[in-house]
């Protein structure tokens, strides 16, 4: 009898089965763990279990053709396609799993020729097409769920970075609004000017926001030729004010009038903003803080150095990464670095950081060069 055969061959068809799965991942990725051997072992057994109720007494026989299989046997199946999508496998694989077990059992019983009835050839394969449907079914279910996570992950990191640009735009205005309290600025000054750009920033960042909610797309990067020399002095107006507040020395060598990048402005502003925020907020008060900007080649090369003293172990190689925060300071959502990183690589830059242990580190923005005949419209 067929349960009978199963029974004592049970080793063997998990075996074949296993080389099988070893076979087709060979050359792939995929790593073969426990799952497939337990979800075919348990398969077997209900199976035998299934076969061995057919011949109870007042079992019919042969059995109906659309007989029940053991309730437990679509709970394993379900059970075994959760775990195989965890595992990394595809659908495919879910179903080759089932088409090994069948195709071990028909080889070793002609290799030991072991006649098995039509009719538990019939079980066999009512057992199979349940346990497949069940674990294809679960299978894609978890995958959707997957799909899910990710997706809400991506929309966290998505809100967490506005919550982050918006905050950077209002902490400016904050601190150029106290300044011109104290009355030793006037509104239409330089300082004037930085507050009104901060609050165009925030009034920029809230349309760009509900724009990308409306087209559930991405921000569409608008690049323009900015000249660097311009470019630079925006950045260190907005600097110097926090800066001061440390008693910070913002230090900026000359720029070459010719020079020029091709970005959106707003973005790297940004990105260059975040920069200097952090080179101040983790440099102890008084120190020197380093924003230059040169060509290298066909490229153009910004420069933040701080004196932070060094990164800590590690952290060159997690720079970027969205939730990660290098300092003592733990304020804020740790996505500074990772919205720099996105805002330079969406300008076709890159984003680098070299360490200096014991004295700090120099971030560099990498980006294409280009080349203006405008006058500079900023006295260095």
């Amino acid at each position: 009898m067929m349960h009978d055969f199963l029974a004592y061959n049970r080793s063997e068809l998990i075996a074949r089965c296993h080389a099988k799965v070893l076979l087709r991942a060979a050359g792939t990725r995929t790593a073969v763990g426990s799952n497939h051997a337990h979800g075919i072992s348990v398969f077997i057994d209900q199976l035998i279990a299934t076969l061995r109720a057919e011949h109870m007494p007042g079992a019919p026989h042969p059995p109906a053709p659309d007989a029940p299989v053991l309730p437990d046997m679509g709970e394993s199946a379900t059970l075994h396609g959760r775990e195989l999508m965890r595992s990394g496998f595809t659908v495919e694989e879910v179903v080759h799993d089932y088409g090994d077990l069948c195709q071990a059992i028909s080889d070793l019983a002609v290799e030991r020729d072991e006649p098995i009835a039509v009719h538990e050839f019939r079980i066999l394969n009512r057992c199979l097409d349940e346990a497949i449907a069940r674990a294809v079914t679960e299978h894609g279910l978890q995958h959707d769920m997957a799909v899910a996570a990710d997706q809400m992950g991506a929309n966290t990191l998505r809100l967490g970075m506005l919550a982050h640009e918006l905050r950077n735009q209002l902490c400016t205005a904050t601190v150029a609004l106290s300044i011109i309290k104290l009355g030793n600025v006037g509104v239409s000054g330089a300082t004037g000017k930085v507050l009104e750009r901060a609050l165009g920033g925030l009034a920029h960042l809230i349309d760009r926001s509900l724009a990308e909610a409306r087209a559930t797309a991405g921000t569409p990067v608008h690049r323009t030729l900015l000249p660097l020399a311009e470019f630079i002095y925006e950045a260190r107006l907005i600097a110097s004010l926090g800066a001061a507040q440390t008693g910070s020395r913002l230090r900026v060598p000359d720029i070459a009038p010719t020079l020029a990048i091709r970005a959106d402005r707003d973005l790297m502003q940004a990105a260059l903003g975040n920069l200097l925020q952090n080179a101040v907020k983790f440099s102890p008060p008084g120190a020197q803080i380093t924003l230059s900007a040169r060509a290298a080649g066909d490229r153009i090369l910004i420069e933040v150095q701080d004196q932070c003293g060094g990164l800590p172990e590690g952290a060159v190689e997690r720079i970027g990464a969205p939730f990660i925060q290098m300092g003592q300071d733990r304020s804020g959502l740790g996505l500074g670095l990772a919205i720099v990183k996105r805002s330079v690589e969406a300008n076709q830059g890159l984003l680098r950081v070299r360490d200096l242990p014991g004295q700090g580190c120099v971030f560099t923005i990498d980006l294409p060069r280009h080349r203006t005949t405008r006058p500079a419209l900023v006295a260095q």
